[in-house]
């Protein structure tokens, strides 16, 4: 499907809450990644439809469906580790069972995702062995892991995104609001190289694009996701050329609500965005009465009021389908 036309997108941008646009974006070239609670739902996202989700890059986040649809073990097991580990071969089997059901993607879909890891070893909101187990987990997805898997660990780094340099960032041993952590560490250009090739062109700062507030409301039907969203838009993929896309996920206390634009203008994914072709869409949660933070749900609050075993981490996950969605109507799919 052809792009929006440059006046639409102009339109969209004076708008408050305008229309998500239709680009021409590479079908094989979309991916997800996510910090926290973020990086949890992106990868909720990559194992549900991974022949949408080539790619996916994880920045401080433990295994899949994790929680298991319970809060407690979420904050016990999936955050900090005082009452053991989780089990993987329990998760694996919540795997099986689901994709026996229909409510996750094939395993050779899976199988063929490139994916990026990274976890600060000074982390003291999301134990770092999380992101080994992650890493472990995804070894026995992919087909050839020592070629398709990356893990980065910086050994000073606290809970939140690495950055290069931003006028937003804190101190990376010390972290805090906003959670972009001055670690000398590029890793929005680190995840995207791995994602899409080490061919990327570095950004020059020339580079021109837009970023854009959107109306999220025809896409969720519930309370839990914020009115306006964001996607930037590179000017060469305005003008219609065939681009690719990323789906970036806030973690807790990183919606726009919290902390302004900070994410969103300085996770550094723009720039890379600009230099190189690649849609960046920044879905936002918000904050609510069952989730104060504005996490994206990774342990079943959305759900579990009205489910006994709330399905968030499937196919048929509220927050899953809504992102998809969004994925689906930017790349006219």
């Amino acid at each position: 499907m052809l792009a929006m036309p440059a006046a639409s997108l102009a339109e969209s941008a004076t708008s408050p809450a305008a229309a998500l646009p239709v680009m021409n974006i590479e079908r094989d070239a979309i991916s997800a990644m996510g910090v926290s609670s973020g990086g949890y739902m992106a990868t909720q996202l990559a194992v549900a439809w991974p022949a949408r989700f080539s790619g996916l890059a994880v920045f401080a986040a433990g295994p899949w469906g994790c929680a298991q649809g319970i809060l407690s073990q979420a904050l016990t097991q999936c955050m900090q580790t005082r009452f053991g580990p989780p089990d993987l071969e329990s998760l694996q089997s919540r795997h099986a069972d689901y994709a026996d059901n229909g409510l996750v993607g094939a395993a050779d879909e899976l199988a063929r995702q490139r994916v990026y890891l990274w976890h600060g070893d000074q982390d003291g909101t999301l134990d770092p062995q999380l992101g080994s187990l992650l890493a472990e987990q995804y070894r026995t997805w992919l087909g050839d892991p020592d070629v398709q898997l990356k893990t980065v660990k910086s050994p000073r780094a606290a809970h939140g995104w690495p950055v290069a340099s931003s006028p937003a960032a804190v101190d990376c041993a010390l972290g805090g609001s906003p959670y972009l952590l001055g670690c000398d560490m590029d890793g929005a250009g680190q995840a995207l190289q791995w994602l899409y090739g080490d061919d990327l062109q570095p950004p020059t700062g020339d580079e021109r694009g837009m970023l854009m507030p959107f109306d999220q409301s025809p896409f969720y039907d519930g309370r839990r996701l914020a009115d306006q969203g964001y996607v930037y838009v590179p000017k060469v993929c305005e003008e219609g050329a065939s681009c690719a896309l990323t789906v970036a996920l806030h973690g807790c206390d990183m919606s726009a609500a919290q902390i302004g634009e900070a994410f969103v203008r300085e996770s550094g994914l723009n720039a890379w965005a600009a230099a190189n072709r690649i849609v960046v869409l920044y879905p936002q949660a918000k904050p609510s009465l069952p989730n104060p933070k504005a996490c994206w749900d990774w342990w079943g609050y959305d759900e579990s009021s009205w489910q006994r075993d709330p399905l968030y981490d499937t196919r048929q996950g509220r927050q899953v389908q809504a992102i998809k969605a969004m994925v689906d109507h930017l790349a006219g799919i």
